[in-house]
């Protein structure tokens, strides 16, 4: 899908549902092995939920209409390519929502961000411990059968894929090169956002625990607030409609004008 913009067309950006009276554009990172696609059912409740958000999402190369490009497997060199591109969507006050490694990758493209002297309202940071916090996982290393398994422990995967041998071999490249990227990244001390972050987490998600969800509270110089949602690693799923509540309800404290939460 190619999508244009006021400034032409975007190499990162997909947007699925435009929205002539945003006020606020909401930039989603999806997780490791994911695609903008991931966000489309996010999007089409959000344009309905909250109009005055347009959502758009990110697209990493190695897959969908990028499939030919290579894979970026390092998460710094991915949010300055990203943050270079969302200069022609700045139009509006951006704010970012990632999941998983999206989140690790919204928070470098925060920090960005606020070098270049714009930064976000505010980010969202779901199903992902802080990025402070490290633990030694060899999951890029596996080889194809114990990458696909990992996926399948996490159920993020549509389970269609898990049918069609060749489909899922191709998308694997992609998945081998996230990974790559959140296992091999390492918070390098510095300033902070100035934004505020809202931590989304399940309550029983088997890779992000509570204390992994609430040490985020070190990595901006605003306020830091954690909600847990029933579910799992991909609670997003089965709890859209309270997540788009709870970023109703930021964004509305985070737009300039607004009193802060």
């Amino acid at each position: 899908m190619t999508v244009l913009s006021e400034t032409g067309v975007s190499r990162w950006i997909r947007r699925f549902h435009p929205s002539g009276g945003a006020r606020a554009r909401l930039v989603c990172l999806p997780h490791a092995g994911g695609s903008a696609t991931a966000y489309f059912p996010f999007s089409r409740a959000a344009a309905e939920a909250v109009p005055d958000v347009e959502v758009v999402a990110v697209q990493y190369p190695g897959r969908q209409d990028r499939r030919g490009e290579p894979c970026f497997d390092d998460v710094g060199a991915m949010a300055d390519a990203i943050a270079d591109d969302l200069r022609r969507w700045a139009d509006l006050p951006l704010a970012l929502f990632g999941h998983s490694m999206g989140a690790t990758v919204g928070y470098e493209v925060a920090r960005r961000l606020e070098v270049r002297g714009t930064p976000p309202l505010g980010l969202f940071a779901s199903a992902c411990r802080a990025p402070s916090v490290h633990r030694i996982e060899y999951v890029h290393q596996r080889d194809d059968e114990g990458l696909i398994a990992a996926l399948k422990e996490l159920s993020g995967t549509d389970a269609g894929v898990f049918g069609d041998d060749e489909l899922l071999r191709m998308v694997l490249p992609a998945v081998r090169g996230d990974y790559t990227a959140v296992e091999t990244y390492r918070h390098r001390p510095g300033a902070e956002p100035s934004c505020p972050i809202q931590v989304l987490t399940g309550d029983r998600d088997p890779v992000t625990s509570l204390a992994d969800a609430g040490a985020w509270h070190a990595h901006s110089t605003a306020s830091t607030a954690v909600e847990v949602l029933p579910g799992g690693h991909f609670y997003l799923h089965e709890q859209l409609p309270r997540v788009l509540a709870v970023v109703a309800a930021r964004l509305a404290e985070w737009r300039p004008g607004n009193p802060p939460g």
